[in-house]
């Protein structure tokens, strides 16, 4: 509550103070000449999508009369830098770029300024729209959190700022319950900052309101032992753009508690069992593949948004209902207390995917075409490696993804065909694969030290229960017909994946024997592995035939009006599987992708055929896209990049690929041996899997996560029987259609114009900006054109064109292309019978080598000519070789030369003596051992070296040597000729042996001492 002492509001500002989520409010002021000291600039988050710009500017007092223009943030949007929201400056206003310092988002939150003088904020009146309805404006872009000492007010703007919103966060209800609350009305910009301005007086007494942060966007609240948290946007960037609508990539978040008094004071005093939640969580990365996008449907494929606008431009509707696919929304969980509450929480939260996103520009003469590819992961059975096999009880699999090519001529940008015929553009394509664990319920354990545990068959369903209700969503998704391709191995020493060949080729079997005939599953099985290891299998060749009898059967769509041109729709879907989904399955789809970006590009009228070649420029910008793709997929599941990638599987680089492949293998093991159980339980911390009860274990506590991803048990009584026969729903069989472009929308098209279906406009050309090109999206894509050479080094019949092979067929680089055997021609020199014919080989160099019968003409040497004495070659003085150029060196190396003082320096190396005498020195070091000289000297024999005589080695108990001698006692000599002497039974301790020396030893172990020196700690030491 607000204390007495707040001034009266208007009655659109008596909403209760209306403190508002994280919306941006762009403040940009009509009338910036006029002096206002502490003046509020709210900019919409408009800096990079790399660091979210601080949204409240606060101005230092100024003199009056000063001009203060607001500042609005504005970054290229480079790779390294995310892209900036477009501005409406008023009254001559630019946007001007800010430093990256200035971009830097501060998470303390500071002083809300507000205007005080009346006179400027009544000349900040802004026109409303036309596209802006009784429910408030439906796209916020940018959003500005505030903060009072008992609420949280989030206030979201439109991309022109000139609209906006306020959402109501209570931070002071009870713990486990969350207040949320939004306001109906839209505020124009002076009405805003008069809201503002009144819930900072009404908060005075208590610390007056606060910028906390600015932020992209709201994913939602989440809840684990004690308050609510709000996770919010704080860093993105463009990844792709399609029909003019922008997607963007997940860079940076920020977790907000919804709670009394400084965060940091809650971080400090939460308890244990909150702080290990939040480690849990922070085990999962939101800032990699996760997307959004503010204005198009990411959950969905371009096939169903196009059906669902025309259905709904046909229908009269402006837009059609909300139709995210719960399937691919990973924040699902996240928005249930909005939805809960909220009237309309989409226009708050954003619905995000997790998968890949990238998108390349293919430069065809000045034509452009996009080329886009779209995974999205399924949340349900998400999860590590060996943690999430098979199929679960609900029909979901594990490493569910949906990958969708985009293929659009972007001559021009929107849906919508010139006319306008909405949503009618003839330029878009796009084509659809899916991939999935094969749907039985097999497991692996991972708890040994195998990289490749065995494959256990948990349950045999002889009705495929679970198989029927997977396939079943699948033609709910995409249709009939659904071609199987089965890549693993069929034969194998030891039965590991040839258990699951034989039984999921069973349950296929089974399941089509109620289907119509013309609606049956398409199963394929190629041991790819083996074919890959097979010396002369072609493992490309064998994919590009079953790929074409795929899209011969699926289709593609292809957009369009059916009075111009010829449209058609995807009916039915590719489902690729091997083991794991991942390598196999990644090179198979790519073959697949390939042979659907030749129909696509035939469609969109950029080629003849429907036959691309590989080593051309489209393909290998293709390829390095299905590349990240399948590295992203693999990293997500896995825990590394692809271990056998196109290059393993085209056998480009062998050797190169091979010790690649075993690194990432070895990363892969690391990775599912100690690592996957924390990613899965972020998983299921975050995807709501898990949460948290009184008197429940804890999700650390759980032996298994198995009944958090099926089906509870006491349900199963409550729940209907599937029939065993009949397991597929009939409406799912149907045939999808492309609506027609009808006329209805006519009369709202010539009242409104497109941006009342399609503000399209305003998010990608950025009215009243000022832009540059490193800003611009479409200038920093990548392109075919990279592959180009340099004019200087490119020749005049260089071939430009992106479908051209740039390597020779004939290499083995090239797929399905065996390398020529080398031979031998022998060509008889007097005889030109039976000679090849070839055209005379024009040279300049005037004579020839000699002919050889092992010569072949086409590979005639020829001698460079002969040069005159005038020109002789001159060589460079070599002591000046460091002051040498290039061309010198060149030359020298060409014509090698040997100077008189290197002859003479040789000369006396050859003629050096082979026996070189020995000389030494008699002088001694000062540090040397004398005794041991003492000991060499009487060792050592005669002129020729060192020696001992061997006539009487120890005659008179001495030994001769070069004068000196070496005094040896008589005992040891005697010990010596002791030891010379061996008995007939060497191994045998008799009792005269027992006084000789050498038994020493065994005489003390009889007596019961140890054979081996002990020291004095010892127990036997002195017994």
């Amino acid at each position: 509550m607000d204390p007495p002492g707040q001034p009266a509001r208007s009655p659109s500002e008596a909403k209760d103070g209306l403190d508002s989520h994280t919306t941006t409010l762009a403040s940009q002021t009509n009338n910036a000449n006029e002096a206002s000291a502490n003046r509020l600039t709210v900019d919409g988050a408009d800096g990079d999508d790399d660091g979210v710009s601080k949204t409240a500017h606060v101005s230092e007092d100024r003199p009056e009369g000063e001009s203060l223009e607001p500042v609005h943030a504005e970054r290229p949007e480079a790779d390294y830098a995310p892209a900036s929201v477009p501005q409406t400056p008023r009254s001559g206003s630019v946007l001007v770029e800010k430093t990256d310092e200035e971009q830097i988002k501060s998470s303390e939150p500071r002083c809300f300024d507000r205007f005080r003088s009346p006179e400027n904020t009544q000349k900040n009146k802004q026109p409303i729209h036309d596209n802006v309805g009784g429910a408030g404006v439906a796209k916020m872009h940018k959003f500005s959190l505030y903060e009072t000492a008992s609420r949280f007010y989030l206030v979201g703007g439109n991309v022109m700022d000139s609209h906006f919103r306020v959402l109501k966060i209570d931070r002071t209800s009870a713990p486990g319950r969350l207040s949320i609350s939004e306001d109906d009305i839209v505020y124009d910009k002076r009405k805003m900052i008069e809201l503002l301005n009144t819930v900072d007086d009404g908060n005075k007494a208590t610390g007056g309101m606060k910028l906390k942060c600015s932020t992209w966007g709201l994913l939602g609240f989440i809840r684990f032992t004690e308050a609510y948290y709000m996770l919010l946007v704080t860093k993105r960037r463009q990844v792709a753009m399609i029909g003019g609508h922008y997607i963007y990539q997940i860079d940076g978040t920020e977790l907000v508690p919804l709670t009394t008094g400084s965060s940091s004071r809650f971080q400090r005093d939460r308890a244990p069992d909150e702080a290990r939640f939040l480690g849990i969580l922070n085990n999962l990365d939101l800032s990699r593949s996760f997307y959004f996008s503010y204005s198009y449907n990411v959950t969905r494929t371009l096939q169903h948004n196009i059906v669902r606008e025309r259905e709904a431009a046909n229908a009269g509707d402006k837009h059609p209902n909300l139709d995210f696919n719960a399937m691919f929304v990973w924040n699902h969980f996240l928005l249930e207390p909005a939805v809960r509450t909220l009237k309309s929480p989409y226009d708050w939260c954003l619905p995000i995917i997790h998968g890949f996103i990238d998108q390349a520009a293919l430069d065809i003469f000045g034509r452009c075409v996009y080329m886009t590819i779209i995974a999205r992961r399924s949340r349900f059975f998400a999860g590590a490696r060996f943690l999430k096999r098979g199929v679960n009880d609900l029909g979901y699999v594990a490493n569910d993804v949906e990958t969708e090519q985009i293929v659009s001529e972007v001559l021009t940008t929107s849906f919508h065909a010139p006319g306008p015929r909405l949503f009618s553009n003839p330029t878009y394509t796009s084509y659809i694969q899916h991939r999935g664990s094969i749907p039985l319920y097999w497991t692996q354990d991972n708890t040994g030290v195998s990289p490749k545990p065995d494959i256990d068959l948990n349950l045999i369903d002889p009705f495929y229960q679970a198989a029927a209700l997977h396939f079943d969503n699948l033609f709910e998704r995409y249709g009939p017909p659904i071609y199987v391709l089965n890549l693993i191995k069929a034969r194998e020493r030891t039965p590991r994946e040839s258990k699951l060949l034989y039984e999921f080729q069973n349950a296929i079997e089974y399941l089509n024997q109620s289907l119509p005939e013309d609606k049956k599953i398409v199963y394929d099985a190629f041991d790819m592995s083996r074919a890959s290891k097979t010396r002369g299998g072609d493992v490309i060749g064998t994919l590009e035939t079953i790929a074409e009898r795929i899209v011969d059967q699926t289709g593609f769509f292809h957009n369009g009006d059916v009075h111009y041109d010829t449209p058609q729709v995807q009916n039915g879907v590719a489902r690729t599987n091997c083991i794991d989904c991942l390598d196999r399955t990644n090179a198979a789809q790519f073959v697949i992708g390939k042979k659907a970006l030749a129909r696509q590009l035939q469609a969109l009228g950029v080629i003849n055929g429907d036959v691309l070649e590989y080593d051309t420029d489209a393909v290998n910008i293709f390829t390095h896209m299905f590349h990240d793709h399948g590295d992203t997929i693999a990293i997500q599941y896995g825990g590394s990049h692809l271990v056998n990638t196109m290059a393993t599987y085209r056998k480009l680089n062998h050797w190169h690929s091979h010790s690649r492949d075993m690194v990432e293998s070895f990363k892969r093991y690391y990775h599912n041996s100690f690592l996957d159980s924390q990613r899965q339980e972020a998983y299921n911390l975050f995807l709501g899997n898990y949460t948290w009860v009184q008197g429940q274990p804890m999700l650390w506590d759980l032996t298994t996560d198995y009944y958090l991803h099926h089906a509870n048990p006491r349900a199963w009584s409550q729940k209907g029987q599937r029939d065993y026969i009949k397991w597929f729903t009939p409406q799912n069989l149907e045939a999808r259609l492309l609506p027609p472009a009808s006329d209805t929308p006519q009369r709202n098209l010539t009242k409104y114009g497109v941006g009342y279906f399609d503000d399209y406009w305003l998010e990608y050309y950025k009215p009243l900006a000022l832009s540059s090109f490193l800003k611009i999206y479409s200038y920093r894509m990548k392109s075919t054109a990279r592959y180009l050479p340099d004019k200087a080094s490119c020749s005049s019949n260089y071939d430009i064109s992106p479908f051209y092979p740039r390597k020779n067929t004939n290499e083995p680089d090239s797929p399905e292309k065996k390398p020529v055997r080398k031979g031998v021609t022998i060509v008889d020199p007097h005889s030109d019978k039976d000679a090849p014919r070839f055209p005379p080989v024009q040279t300049d160099f005037g004579l020839q080598a000699q002919a050889s019968i092992l010569r072949d003409p086409r590979f005639r040497t020829m001698l460079p000519p002969k040069t005159s004495s005038k020109t002789a070659f001159k060589p460079a003085d070599k002591s000046l070789i460091t002051q040498w150029t290039l061309n010198q060196f060149c030359e020298n190396s060409l014509n090698p030369s040997v100077t008189p003082i290197e002859a003479d320096e040789y000369e006396r190396y050859v003629s050096h003596p082979l026996n070189l005498p020995l000389v030494v020195s008699t002088e001694l070091p000062s540090d040397t051992n004398l005794d041991f000289v003492e000991y060499v000297s009487g060792v050592s024999g005669g002129e020729g070296g060192f020696g001992i005589s061997l006539v009487e080695p120890f005659g008179e108990g001495t030994v001769t040597g070069s004068g000196r001698q070496w005094d040896v006692s008589e005992d040891d000599i005697a010990d010596y000729a002791e030891f010379l002497l061996v008995n007939e039974d060497p191994l045998t301790v008799t009792e005269e042996d027992g006084g000789k020396k050498r038994y020493k030893a065994y005489r003390q172990w009889l007596r019961g001492k140890s054979l081996f020196k002990q020291s004095k700690v010892d127990p036997e030491y002195k017994t």
